[in-house]
């Protein structure tokens, strides 16, 4: 697979929680780190996402925000 985004995460599917129109991913990078996508309910079901599938997070966007106390 090659891509145009940068920022390209691998991980396992720690939880999936489908709605109505959007399915809310958790990504479990490392024991500590997760990275939480909201996708269409007919891409979670297309790609079959499912808890323990090893998957990629793919990060591409223009702004990225920070912020500290």
């Amino acid at each position: 697979m090659k891509v145009s985004a940068r920022n390209v995460l691998r991980g396992k599917i720690k939880e999936v929680k489908p709605g109505a129109v959007s399915t809310e991913v958790v990504l479990e990078l490392t024991e500590k780190t997760e990275v939480v996508s909201v996708i269409t309910k007919e891409s979670a079901e297309r790609l079959q996402l499912a808890k323990g599938k090893d998957v990629y997070a793919l990060i591409k966007a223009s702004n990225v925000m920070i912020g500290t106390d």
